[in-house]
């Protein structure tokens, strides 16, 4: 019995260590859309995916950050476009934008990135104005940017 459970364990092992040595043959011909590249996760994620030789659309809410982003470009991987993920017109124009990009190949990933991180505090704190700008922005411009690049 003992016997059984350690091949089984073994099994497991070796198939999970084969699974997550598979690589893509090639990346230099995948599209990766991001939201909230103006700093933090998106910033970051943007820059590695350019050095790996992924094609990064980064979507930067201010020019600031879509012009500090272009300036450290993984070796012209790298695109920006400015994006509102609370205005239907600033999703639309940038999805018209990443259809021009990508052409037939169409995206390899979405990450839907952006969001806010005020207000915080104690809810007593907080009125219903505070929620419904954490909500258009994390669910309602997360689900608008995901049905527009469809």
């Amino acid at each position: 019995m003992w016997l059984l459970v350690a091949l089984v364990a073994v099994a497991w092992a070796l198939a999970w260590l084969v699974r997550d040595r598979r690589t893509l043959p090639t990346v230099s011909d995948k599209h990766v859309f991001i939201t909230g590249c103006d700093s933090g996760f998106g910033n970051l994620l943007a820059r590695r995916l350019a050095r790996r030789g992924y094609r990064v659309l980064a979507a930067c809410l201010t020019p600031q950050g879509a012009e500090s982003l272009r300036g450290d470009s993984g070796g012209g991987h790298l695109r920006t476009v400015l994006l509102d993920v609370t205005r239907s017109d600033s999703i639309r124009r940038a999805a018209e934008w990443v259809q021009r990009e990508v052409g037939d190949k169409g995206l390899f990933g979405l990450v839907n990135n952006a969001g806010v991180a005020s207000p915080i505090g104690p809810t007593e704190w907080m009125d219903i104005e505070d929620f419904r700008r954490v909500m258009a922005v994390h669910a309602f411009g997360a689900i608008e940017v995901t049905l527009q690049l469809l």
